[in-house]
C-alpha cells in the first residue's frame, strides 16, 4: 500500500536534504521514506522554488489590474450617471408633455387653486340641508 505524507512533512525532509548535513541514505531511514522517493522531493522542490516567486509578481500585477480596472469603472458609472440625470432633466416625461405644457393645456376648472386664489365659501345648493 503506498504512504501518502503531508506537504508539511515532505518540506521539513527537502529541508533537511537541502542542508547536506546527514547523507540521503540517513534521512532515508529516520523518515523512512524511500531513498528514490526523497530525490523525487528534492527533484520537484528544485524545480518549482523559482515558481514561489513568479507567483508573488504574478499577484502584485494583477492587484495593479484589479485597481485600474476599478477606476476605470468608477469613471464608467459617474459618466453614466450625469449622462442619466442630463437626459432626466431634458427630455419629456413618459406621457411625452413636460409638467409646464400639461398645466396650461388644462381648462381652468380643473386646476387645483394656487395660494391666493380663493375657494368659494358656498355650498352648491344640492347639499345645503
Amino acid at each position: 500500500m503506498k504512504k501518502i505524507y503531508s506537504s508539511v512533512f515532505k518540506a521539513q525532509v527537502v529541508l533537511e536534504l537541502l542542508k547536506e548535513e546527514k547523507s540521503l541514505a540517513q534521512l532515508s531511514s529516520e523518515h523512512a521514506v524511500h531513498a528514490n522517493v526523497l530525490r523525487d522531493w528534492k527533484a520537484i522542490a528544485l524545480k518549482n522554488l523559482a515558481s514561489l516567486y513568479e507567483r508573488r509578481d504574478d499577484v502584485a500585477v494583477q492587484a495593479a489590474q484589479h485597481e485600474q480596472q476599478v477606476e476605470e469603472l468608477y469613471a464608467e458609472i459617474g459618466r453614466l450617471t450625469t449622462q442619466v440625470n442630463w437626459l432626466k432633466k431634458t427630455s419629456p416625461p413618459a406621457g411625452g408633455i413636460p409638467p409646464s405644457e400639461k398645466r396650461a393645456s388644462l381648462p381652468s376648472a380643473m386646476l387645483p387653486p394656487t395660494i391666493g386664489h380663493s375657494i368659494p365659501k358656498t355650498r352648491p345648493s344640492s347639499l345645503m340641508v
